[in-house]
């Protein structure tokens, strides 16, 4: 029985069963095809990772249901962040009947894609604020798909619903490419400094140049973001199969594992375990049953 390695952030999709207009573009061509847990099982077991955390892909209540089902029959899928109208008057309801359903249990977060609204305070908007106090009361997490522009509102967020556990995805996309990262440096110290609010290690090799991205400058974000966060707020993420435009799941892995490889090992536990555990409250510890097969002992 030891610590899970958790893969925090990957997904599963099907081109032709979402809206995914992105997808449908030549650079991301590679990965413009379904993907299964048959796909990723294979990259987990390689990698010694024992379990992940699911996420939305589109708006779509009917996918965040479909995924909780899966949950429910793939051992290693730990949970989920799905996806409900966080500015519907029912979305307490949408949130209670997705945890009523089958494998209900397995909704942990909720996401929306914010980047991608036209308002950029669109997170401060009234008929949101009223959902993400339905997503607190509910005790879920509410996952950040951001951008540095968008880490203000974000704060602000943090300081006004301080019973919301906060995941900034993709450490809020930082301007590789072109080199700007003093402004995402003061505006994640800022945010860092509201401690219901968690980063993940996740999505750095799509915002870098995808031909020629360096691993040390990569890591170098990794751990710039522990000592802003410490690294029981810090998570790894894959962001598969959206990486493999730009690397492989173990070219991912390997980024945060020497990032943090002269660390102490509270440090590697928590950021590759340890705080999506104690984030979306999943289990802890793994016993495994079979050579195909991992179960997951609960903390309670």
């Amino acid at each position: 029985m030891t610590q899970a390695i958790i893969d925090a952030h990957q997904h599963f999709y099907d081109p032709d069963r979402g809206d995914y207009p992105w997808l449908h573009t030549d650079s991301f061509a590679p990965v413009c095809r379904p993907f299964e847990p048959s796909d990723l099982k294979p990259e987990l077991d390689l990698h010694r990772v024992d379990g992940t955390v699911l996420v939305q892909t589109w708006s779509s209540r009917r996918e965040t249901a479909e995924f909780l089902v899966l949950a429910s029959t793939t051992p290693w899928v730990l949970g989920v962040v799905g996806w409900v109208d966080l500015t519907a008057a029912d979305v307490a309801d949408q949130i209670a009947a997705l945890r009523s359903g089958p494998g209900g249990e397995f909704l942990v977060g909720i996401r929306h894609q914010v980047h991608d609204e036209p308002d950029p305070d669109w997170l401060g908007r009234d008929d949101v604020g009223r959902g993400l106090a339905a997503v607190e009361a509910a005790g879920l997490v509410y996952d950040l798909l951001i951008r540095p522009v968008h880490l203000p509102v974000a704060t602000e967020i943090a300081q006004r619903f301080e019973g919301l556990r906060l995941v900034i995805d993709h450490l809020a996309k930082p301007s590789i490419r072109d080199g700007d990262r003093e402004g995402w440096t003061r505006a994640m110290a800022k945010i860092a400094t509201q401690p219901n609010v968690y980063c993940k290690a996740s999505g750095l090799v799509t915002e870098a140049d995808w031909q020629a991205w360096n691993p040390i400058e990569l890591g170098s974000l990794v751990t710039d973001t522990i000592e802003l966060f410490g690294a029981e707020r810090v998570m790894f993420g894959s962001d598969w199969p959206v990486c493999l435009v730009a690397a492989s799941f173990g070219e991912v892995a390997s980024i945060v594992r020497e990032a943090i490889g002269g660390c102490d090992d509270d440090v590697c536990e928590a950021v590759m375990g340890g705080s999506a555990v104690r984030c979306y409250g999943l289990r802890s510890t793994v016993t495994t049953d079979s050579a195909d097969e991992v179960r997951m002992e609960s903390d309670a």
